[in-house]
């Protein structure tokens, strides 16, 4: 099979209809053929019946409510090749990027995610996270690049498999941590994500959603994924370290709540990491900036209502 039909693109968007017809008409002048699937994240502004008005040779997946990012497990379901492209209405695959992106997966059978490189805004600057990315302090082994326990949804090719076996993005968090929990539960198969700087995406810089709401979902999620995987110890820590960043924040109370809402639906899926998993993820904790923190943020949460 040629290289470009193993790879497809799947786009998740809401309410943000220009731009993800921009985004598409991007696309669909990447030399070769590449399956486009859009998820329609339950838009009301139109952006559905134009995708399909303008772009008929998209496949259209029409949620009926905002299932933030756990709509691309939807769109993984109907996948046909082996490996995903996954990227947001703001994002487009660059020239030549995927059909590297599937020699990297076709040679490395362990590693099922590249996070991509991203450059933002007509300046191609690189982004900050990238660039912390490409310096992870993980051990590298014979990967094809940095290893990671994290990447950014929006700009990264996922394995298909892989993806599906352990169960794509965990709905309850919609957006934010949802891939801090897919890469625990990656590595705990023995498998990897890391960072390929040869994989371009560029990104377009839109107006921010509500930041404060972003930022008490970041710490809610960040408390889950403590208690869904993590020694009791290190979840204790974290959940304080998190609680001390919303009473400082301004949002204590709030977050407690929405914290307490969720947890037994969290403590339900609690899986405990292996001892050499918890020591890399309690290295990337002691970093600063808290890489997981930074990861949710760069790539702006685009499906919240």
């Amino acid at each position: 099979m040629p290289i470009e039909g193993r790879v497809s693109i799947v786009v998740t968007t809401y309410n943000r209809r220009a731009m993800v017809l921009n985004t598409l008409a991007t696309l669909s002048r990447l030399p070769g053929i590449w399956p486009i699937m859009v998820i329609d994240n339950g838009s009301t502004d139109g952006t559905a019946s134009s995708i399909a008005a303008q772009f008929p040779a998209v496949m259209l997946i029409r949620a009926r409510r905002n299932l933030g990012g756990a709509a691309r497990n939807i769109a993984a379901a109907y996948v046909h090749t082996p490996y995903i492209a996954f990227c947001d209405d703001d994002t487009c695959w660059e020239h030549g990027s995927l059909e590297r992106a599937a020699a990297i997966l076709d040679s490395a059978p362990e590693v099922a995610v590249l996070s991509a490189c991203v450059r933002i805004g007509v300046g191609r600057q690189l982004s900050p996270v990238c660039m912390n990315m490409a310096q992870s302090a993980l051990p590298r082994g014979g990967l094809p690049g940095p290893r990671l326990l994290d990447f950014m949804a929006g700009a990264c090719v996922v394995r298909t498999r892989a993806f599906l076996d352990v169960g794509g993005f965990w709905p309850p968090f919609f957006m934010g941590g949802q891939e801090a929990l897919l890469a625990l539960d990656i590595a705990e198969r023995g498998q990897h994500v890391v960072y390929a700087d040869q994989v371009l995406s560029q990104r377009v810089p839109a107006l921010p959603n509500d930041v404060r709401l972003r930022k008490r979902r970041r710490i809610r999620n960040e408390i889950w994924l403590a208690w869904m995987r993590r020694p009791l110890r290190p979840a204790w820590r974290r959940t304080c370290a998190q609680l001390g960043k919303a009473r400082s924040s301004g949002m204590f109370w709030r977050t407690l709540a929405d914290v307490a809402l969720g947890l037994p639906r969290a403590l339900r899926q609690r899986r405990v990491i292996s001892p050499a998993l918890e020591r890399m993820r309690a290295s990337i904790d002691a970093l600063p900036g808290e890489s997981s923190q930074a990861f949710a943020s760069m790539m702006h949460p685009r499906q919240e209502p």
